[in-house]
């Protein structure tokens, strides 16, 4: 089928020494012999061998445009598998938009936005998560992400499922051939056999699943919003972590009142930290700057993956500090809590710290699973182990157990500390099961009467799996279902 020849500037529009006008289509060779004069001979571009590159110039009639080199390639081997002409001129915005201009002139079209890669794909020469990588490799971030995309460019994914694929098909086939001919192909403990090998397939296929949210925080990042009253040393802390006087630093409360990211890297992972102002109580908050202020720090607490929540050592928990743990807990974000101005303490010996830290997981109880880095950002002491510490609550935070090492691990324990019975009723939890794509690990347990298993019980399952898995800093929703 013949395809309309499309044009585009492929480099980035500014000023530059190279740029690169891309020309791909069933026409795109008549283009070219249109606009493009040799330096030495006449011979037509669509006479030229494919996979050369030739010294000329662009001209419309007898203007020259600029002068340029020729790369031919010809169908079916280019990028799109169609005839493809790249123009590789100066690079200045002018000049690329003249030579542009000139191509469309003479029988190309502007190529709408990732239509070459459009092309490549329903041209067989890549797979659609391939199409999806090229995207992700021009936007990487980070090492991680790009490296993860040039895999994933280069077919990793595809070969997974397609071996995958292979294993199916061959099970069918076999079956087919079992079922035509029942005596000479025998099924006789293939039942066992055929649910090993799927169970095998399944693991794969949820494997790769999974996988899909550690792409994203390799794209992406982890969403970081650094919280707390004002003046418990947020400000101070974006400033460390980047390197530079960011966010004012004062000793006066409520300083920051615009919302501050920064993108930092860490371990090959980008962390988008968000630096909020200080959220007071509402009836301290009298100027409209500063309301509008306080609203943008809970959007970002909603808006985020992991909140690092900032303490004052010397003032202790205070209720405000509660009234902010508890807005991350409703909004059900992984939570790394930060004792800043460490360094005013007085007595710093692991007893005190000990002390502290258990305070702190009684006002913050029933919730007490999360980490505790005691700081200073005036000292720098400990600031770059919150951030490795932010990104390990993300992790946990995606955490996915598969199902069999559930009911591995939970149905012996369950069955040695039952629920308790209710009215001469024996209740009996069969099966466990993680949800797929909840924003934080939950777990779905069938029961025969699930209406009398009550909150201390799921408590009860919760801690035993937060010991058996790292779920550290997230929170944990479990249901109890009919089975």
């Amino acid at each position: 089928m013949k395809t309309d020849t499309i044009a585009a500037i492929a480099t980035a529009m500014s000023n530059s020494g190279i740029g690169i006008v891309r020309i791909s289509g069933d026409e795109a060779l008549d283009v070219a012999d249109r606009i493009f004069r040799p330096k030495k001979g006449s011979r037509k571009v669509s006479d030229m061998e494919t996979h050369t590159i030739h010294y000329g110039y662009v001209t419309d009639g007898d203007e020259v445009i600029d002068e340029v080199m020729l790369l031919i390639m010809k169908a079916p081997r280019s990028y799109t598998c169609e005839d493809t002409i790249e123009i590789d001129c100066h690079g200045g915005v002018l000049v690329m938009k003249k030579i542009l201009e000139t191509v469309l002139k003479y029988g190309a079209r502007p190529a709408e936005p990732g239509e070459f890669t459009k092309r490549a794909f329903l041209n067989g020469r890549i797979d659609l998560s391939q199409a999806e990588s090229v995207i992700d490799v021009i936007n990487a971030q980070n090492e991680l992400a790009l490296k993860s995309s040039v895999s994933q460019l280069q077919g990793a994914v595809l070969e997974k499922i397609k071996a995958i694929r292979a294993v199916v098909l061959h099970e069918i086939a076999f079956i087919e051939s079992a079922l035509d001919d029942p005596e000479h192909v025998s099924l006789e403990g293939y039942p066992e056999q055929l649910h090993e090998i799927m169970g095998d397939a399944h693991s794969k296929v949820k494997k790769l699943l999974d996988s899909s949210d550690n792409g994203k925080m390799l794209k992406e990042g982890i969403n970081t919003a650094i919280v707390g009253k004002p003046n418990a040393g947020k400000s101070s802390l974006l400033n460390i972590l980047v390197g530079e006087e960011r966010a004012i630093v004062t000793e006066i409360a409520g300083t920051t009142r615009d919302i501050l990211q920064e993108q930092i890297q860490i371990g090959g992972i980008s962390l988008n930290v968000i630096d909020t102002a200080g959220i007071r109580k509402k009836n301290k908050v009298s100027e409209d700057l500063e309301y509008y202020s306080v609203i943008r720090s809970i959007r970002s607490i909603e808006n985020s993956d992991v909140c690092i929540l900032m303490l004052d050592a010397t003032r202790g928990i205070e209720g405000q500090d509660l009234n902010i743990f508890s807005l991350i807990q409703r909004n059900q974000k992984g939570l790394v809590v930060v004792v800043n101005k460490w360094d005013l303490v007085e007595n710093k010996n692991a007893k005190v710290m000990k002390t502290y830290e258990e305070a702190i997981r009684s006002r913050l109880a029933p919730f007490v699973d999360f980490p505790i880095i005691f700081a200073s950002a005036l000292t720098k002491q400990r600031i770059f182990k919150v951030l490795e510490t932010a990104k390990e609550v993300y992790q946990a935070r995606t955490t996915r157990i598969p199902t069999a090492r559930l009911n591995e691990e939970m149905l012996p324990l369950i069955e040695a500390y039952p629920p308790p019975s209710n009215k001469g009723k024996y209740i009996k939890i069969k099966y466990i099961t993680q949800l797929p794509n909840t924003q934080v690990p939950s777990f779905v347990y069938f029961a025969n009467l699930p209406q009398y298993v009550k909150d201390p019980y799921k408590r009860f399952l919760e801690n035993k799996m937060r010991e058996k898995w790292n779920l550290t800093g997230t929170p944990v929703n479990i249901y109890i279902r009919q089975k």
